[in-house]
């Protein structure tokens, strides 16, 4: 089975795993501060926290910049629910806006329109690691309203001459297996504002501050730490992210020519000012078309599949919510091609001519 999604691991990761496993100092510690260093070293950013996963580093900000019960927050309507759910487990309101068919990310002015008085943040996505167009986004952005960029796919994408993860107030990575880099599990958090990372550690860490050599817990915080050994894979990844995120983009660039003019089938979009490392690489399906008999088929040819995201307003949390027209269509219609590094061009052909075969049957 050709698989959707292989994590690049190679023998330096296991060497530098290894190494933290023998040393005996296993929980957050000098590997996680070299792994913070680097991350925003590549953001670009003064500050990068390390947490426990990207669902975490979501949570953590909006619990650092004060979000609770009576605000809302405003999210795109296609998106993984971790997105909303972290809004709705601080008691706030998530609010859902549509999205673009053609880049799968979240509609600016739907977005600002979505603003109101009880707005305290707005998350926009930068799905499947096609930067979502944060100028647009920004524009006359009222005051007292932060922006968390949700990076979980966007390490090593760009916009407009910046990285992806310095675009806002703060912004979250994810290092899950299927993302451009993993540590298993894990997360991180990056911002210029020295205060609001200082807050971020303290909630990562129960809340503690180290005070003539004893802790101190002066707020309610969280064990949200990442470990020295989760974080020692982490920096042999960094090692890798140029060939990693060239390979992605390569590999997207060959299923955009191989792909260009296939009846049925729509390509991804990204802004003009993107650089795009291609997170997953996912087509939008003619309505009409049976996205799951296609699935099915390309299963049995042996490529393995899935649909984009999930649209929100469909999960039974969110029903309440007015239903939103192009989500629940990219829900049903979307398609997740393989992409990973493992991927040669021959696989890539396979993949096509396999996928060309499934819309033409019967």
């Amino acid at each position: 089975m050709m698989r959707l999604a292989v994590p690049e691991i190679g023998e330096e990761e296991v060497q530098a795993v290894a190494a933290v496993l023998r040393s005996g100092f296993l929980v957050q510690g000098p590997v996680v501060e070299a792994f913070e260093a680097r991350l925003a070293a590549a953001v670009g950013t003064a500050h990068a926290v390390a947490v426990s996963s990207g669902t975490a580093a979501l949570h953590l900000a909006l619990l650092a910049l004060d979000v609770g019960p009576g605000d809302e927050v405003v999210v795109p309507g296609f998106t993984h629910p971790a997105t909303a759910n972290v809004v709705a487990r601080t008691g706030a309101t998530p609010v859902l806006v549509d999205i673009d068919l053609e880049t799968f990310n979240v509609q600016p002015e739907a977005m600002r329109r979505a603003i109101g008085p009880r707005t305290r943040a707005i998350v926009p996505v930068h799905l499947f690691g096609v930067p979502a167009e944060m100028d647009r986004i920004q524009a006359g952005l009222p005051r007292g309203v932060d922006v968390v960029e949700d990076a979980a796919c966007a390490l090593g994408s760009g916009y407009g001459g910046q990285r992806c993860g310095a675009l806002g107030r703060v912004a979250c990575f994810s290092f899950h297996p299927r993302k451009v880099i993993t540590t298993g599990e894990g997360g991180m958090l990056t911002t210029d504002d020295a205060a609001l990372a200082d807050r971020l550690r303290r909630l990562r860490n129960h809340g503690q501050v180290v005070e003539g050599g004893r802790g101190r817990f002066v707020e309610a915080g969280l064990n949200y730490r990442l470990t020295d050994f989760q974080a020692a894979l982490g920096l042999a990844q960094m090692d890798r992210l140029p060939a990693i995120v060239a390979r992605r983009r390569a590999i997207a660039t060959a299923y955009a020519a191989a792909l260009q003019g296939l009846p049925g089938v729509s390509l991804p979009r990204a802004p003009a000012s993107a650089e795009v490392a291609w997170q997953s690489y996912v087509v939008l399906l003619r309505e009409g078309i049976d996205r799951d008999a296609v699935q099915s088929r390309l299963r049995e040819s042996g490529i393995e599949t899935t649909l984009g995201t999930y649209a929100l307003a469909a999960q039974p949390r969110y029903r309440d919510h007015p239903p939103l027209p192009s989500s629940l269509a990219a829900q049903q219609r979307s398609l997740s091609l393989p992409l990973h590094t493992r991927l040669t061009d021959a696989d890539v052909e396979r993949v096509v001519e396999a996928l060309r075969s499934a819309l033409a049957a019967p």
